[in-house]
């Protein structure tokens, strides 16, 4: 018998390696060193690691301590070196890296303090060539580094190696792109505020290392990522240099990794296990790459742009593109709550019971709208108890109905204080004196953090009373691992997951809509997501839990792919003009959010463009025109 061989193509020009999430990914990583380490310490040898900040290795230095505490890992025999430091930058300032540092990992294991070298952004502008030769001449005494840690910036640097960063390039003063200025700006309250300077570690510096991880979580990752392992080497972007080093490991979650083409069309690298979500996605992208609507699509083009073994699974194209028009077909619906009295079977949501109680969380006080305003003003339009669960605080400022919010912000605030009168006029003095003479990346006092809440909160009710809620069904959780009065938040408590599942004990829904929006670069959706998700595994022994379906929602920033899409409630003009006033009302986030991410568009504009794209898609495969549409994949667990 004849052995039919596939040939496997390979678009990944570094070993890959995806993990299910960011923590299981770093665990690993943690590990890995920790072998190395112990390895070192058997052969009294010292063990030189180059270490990395920023988001990236933070769960790596969580596993590493967890491991000195717990399991006697000692750090006596290992020298570290990190990768860079703004300048100028005072080692005390928070948005040092010397106190990222201690923060994460040195004041928490038992290394010796002359064995850590840290940039320094004190040095005197005359001598930095100097200091720079000396911190590389360092490394190399050493025998240069066993291990390097990288994270990797969306303009494709690692350490601060920019776009033009040449590959001999070592320790140096370096100026800033200013995407990464506009990346860190959440660290330093402005962008104004972020030094244009930083002294890094150069490519050659990094080559020099025996073993090399480079690390990267979330969706914002995934496009740089992709040109990272898959393009070709270029200084335009200086993650590539890596594809030459002969120990490089490159570590993924699965969001990071999404557009990786052996995630993102399989079908290019290989045979397929077809299943139903992945034949959708192959004839969506069909569709898009001929220009074709999915029910034009001929055997032609299957088997010209490599799909002609999906062909095979089915008796025809004809016979495919029917069965992937009707799926994507029958996600569209007007009734986000199931439609009373009509057949369920072809659906999203269920007809009973014709009112449901739904419980919708909004992570910041502005999500909901944000990303499911149309839907959240449909759902009380057709008569269901929607409930909105505002799971932090958020901390900036301005808007309602004046007189109302002013009324009801005087009245909480004293209230919440127990202050009148004269009491209350010298906490106000405090926050005015301290914020007239706030310093650059200054946490806030209490009593101001206060304040920025309460006008949060005041935004939030506007907006759920402009959608039709009654006061009662508006819920404020204030979860605790967002009061930090930093960019940095807490890890996710027992707390935060207990104030979760009170509220869905409390209200038994039948309907949960969450951000499933991992994009977030600030990590606040994941953690309440990840609380959610939680909760909801803790209460899955109750009798209501059954009947309870959980929804994702995105918009803010970045949308689902059409392929995934299980729910898109289509809104007419009318209605997406209704929710960009019910936007409106969240006025401190208006114009110019101080934490708009990569996407300077104003927050109405963002959701606005992303749901007629939605519609223009669905549209352009052959589908019902519609002016918008708001998309919801169903969580099940697995």
């Amino acid at each position: 018998m004849k052995v039919l061989k596939y040939e496997y193509k390979s678009f990944e020009k570094m070993p890959t390696r995806v993990w299910k999430d960011a923590t299981e990914a770093s665990i690993h990583v943690a590990r890995s060193i920790a072998l190395a380490m112990r390895q070192k310490q058997q052969e009294g040898e010292e063990i030189v690691l180059g270490l990395a900040t920023g988001s990236s290795p933070i769960k790596v230095y969580n596993e590493l301590v967890r491991m000195h505490k717990e399991e006697g890992l000692s750090f006596q025999n290992v020298v570290t070196f990190n990768l860079d430091e703004y300048y100028p930058m005072q080692p005390a300032m928070e948005q040092s890296y010397v106190h990222f540092m201690r923060e994460y990992l040195f004041d928490h294991i038992d290394i010796k303090p002359e064995n850590i070298n840290i940039p320094d952004g004190t040095v005197d502008m005359d001598t930095i060539d100097e200091y720079c030769a000396a911190y590389e001449k360092k490394i190399d005494s050493y025998g240069g580094l066993d291990i390097q840690l990288l994270g990797i910036g969306r303009t494709g640097h690692v350490g601060f190696n920019e776009p033009g960063a040449w590959a001999n390039s070592v320790t140096r003063l370096i100026k800033l792109d200013g995407l990464t200025r506009r990346d860190a700006a959440k660290d330093f309250g402005l962008q104004e505020n972020v030094p244009f300077w930083a002294i890094t570690m150069g490519i050659e510096s990094i080559m020099k290392a025996k073993q090399v991880y480079l690390m990267a979580w979330g969706q914002h990752k995934a496009p740089i990522i992709n040109k990272a392992v898959e393009g070709p080497i270029s200084d335009t972007l200086p993650a590539t240099f890596l594809q030459k080093h002969p120990n490089i490991k490159i570590v993924l979650d699965t969001e990071a990794a999404s557009n990786l083409t052996r995630v993102e069309t399989p079908w290019l690298v290989g045979m397929c296990n077809w299943s139903p979500d992945l034949e959708c996605k192959a004839v969506v992208w069909l569709s898009k790459k001929t220009g074709k609507p999915i029910l034009k699509l001929t055997d032609a083009d299957y088997n010209e742009c490599g799909l002609s073994d999906l062909i095979v699974e089915h008796s025809s194209a004809y016979q495919l593109n029917i069965e992937i028009f009707n799926r994507l077909q029958h996600t569209i619906t007007g009734w986000p709550g199931g439609k009373p009295n009509a057949d369920d079977t072809h659906r999203p949501e269920r007809a009973k019971p014709d009112k449901k109680r739904v419980l919708l969380f909004s992570p910041h006080p502005d999500d909901d709208v944000i990303s499911m305003g149309g839907t959240f003003l449909r759902l009380v339009e057709q008569g269901h108890e929607v409930h909105v669960a505002y799971q932090t605080s958020g901390n900036i400022a301005v808007h309602d109905y004046d007189a109302m919010r002013f009324m009801e912000f005087i009245e909480e605030f004293g209230g919440t204080y127990e202050l009148t009168g004269e009491d209350l006029n010298k906490e106000f003095k405090k926050a005015k004196k301290f914020l007239n003479n706030k310093q650059q990346g200054q946490t806030d006092i209490p009593i101001v953090r206060k304040i920025k809440g309460l006008i949060r909160r005041g935004e939030a009710r506007a907006g759920a009373r402009f959608c039709g809620l009654p006061d009662k069904q508006i819920h404020f959780l204030d979860m605790p691992f967002y009061e930090t009065g930093r960019v940095r938040k807490k890890a996710l408590g027992k707390e935060d997951i207990s104030i979760v599942t009170e509220l869905m004990k409390e209200l038994k829904p039948h309907q949960i809509y969450a951000a499933g929006d991992l994009a977030d670069p600030h990590g606040t959706h994941r953690v309440c997501l990840d609380a959610i998700f939680e909760a909801f595994r803790q209460l899955k022994t109750e009798k209501w839990h059954k009947d309870c379906w959980l929804w994702l929602y995105r918009g803010a920033w970045h949308e689902w792919d059409i392929h995934e899409i299980e729910m898109a409630v289509p809104l007419s003009p009318e209605e997406l003009m209704k929710k960009r006033k019910a936007i409106y009302m969240h006025q401190s986030q208006k114009d110019s959010a101080p934490f708009p991410g990569s996407d300077n568009r104003e927050f109405w504009q963002r959701a606005e463009d992303r749901n007629k794209e939605t519609a223009a898609t669905y549209n352009k495969l052959g589908l019902a025109e519609y002016e918008a549409m708001e998309a919801f994949v169903r969580w099940k667990e697995i």
